[in-house]
C-alpha cells in the first residue's frame, strides 16, 4: 500500500508553495504551545529540497519555537487552570504533565534543554516552565540554544543530502513508514503485556 509516499508527495508539494515559510514559522509556534505535530515534518523536505535555504529555514524553525514556547510559558505562568489544564484532559497528557514536573523539580533548567533538543512533546515543558515560575531568561536562553541545535541539525542533515536524497527517500518511504507504524505497535504491546 503506497500510502506514505502519497502523504510524502504532498508534504513536498507543501513544501513549495509560496507561503511555505510562513506555514513552517506557523508549525513551530503552535507546536510549541499545543499542535501535535513537530516543526521537522515541513523543514526536513524544505531543507532537502531547497539546500540553498536550509539554514535560513532552521532559523525561522528556532525564532517561532523558541516564541511558541514563550508563549507557553507564560500560558503555564497566568492562566494553568483556566486553559492549561482543559487542554492538557483533551489531549490526555495528564501523565505526561505529571512526569514533566517531577523532572523540573529534580533537574532544572536542564530539563528545558533536554526536551527542546529531543523528541518529547515540547509543549509540556514549555507550560510547566511556566507553572514552575522558572526564572524566565535562562527559559528562554536553554529553549534557544536547544531548538537552535535540533533544527540546524535537522537541516545540516538534510541539505546535505540535498535532492538526490529526496529521490531516494521517495523509493524506500512506504517501507520505512510502515517499519515504523509495526515497530511502534509491538512497543505499544510491549508496553501493555508488562504493565
Amino acid at each position: 500500500m503506497k500510502l506514505f509516499s502519497r502523504l510524502y508527495d504532498a508534504v513536498l508539494r507543501w513544501t513549495q508553495h509560496p507561503r511555505a515559510e510562513w506555514l513552517l514559522a506557523i508549525i513551530s509556534f503552535t507546536e510549541s504551545v499545543i499542535f501535535p505535530i513537530p516543526p521537522d515534518v515541513m523543514l526536513a523536505p524544505m531543507s532537502m529540497t531547497q539546500p540553498q535555504r536550509a539554514w535560513r529555514l532552521a532559523g525561522i524553525t528556532t525564532v517561532a519555537s523558541v516564541a511558541g514556547g514563550v508563549l507557553g510559558y507564560f500560558l503555564g505562568y497566568w492562566a494553568y487552570d483556566a486553559i492549561v489544564i482543559p487542554a492538557v484532559e483533551a489531549l490526555g497528557y495528564e501523565d505526561k504533565l505529571q512526569q514533566v514536573s517531577v523532572w523540573f523539580s529534580d533537574y532544572g533548567i536542564w530539563v528545558v534543554f533536554i526536551a527542546g533538543f529531543s523528541p518529547v512533546p515540547y509543549k509540556l515543558f514549555t507550560v510547566t516552565a511556566g507553572v514552575m515560575q522558572m526564572a524566565f531568561f535562562p527559559f528562554v536562553i536553554a529553549s534557544a540554544i536547544s531548538r537552535g541545535l535540533r533544527f540546524y541539525l535537522v537541516a545540516w542533515l538534510l541539505k546535505t543530502g540535498g535532492p538526490t536524497m529526496a529521490v531516494k527517500l521517495r523509493t524506500y518511504v512506504d517501507r520505512i513508514g510502515w517499519a515504523v507504524v509495526i515497530a511502534a505497535l509491538l512497543g505499544y504491546l510491549l508496553y501493555l503485556w508488562q504493565r
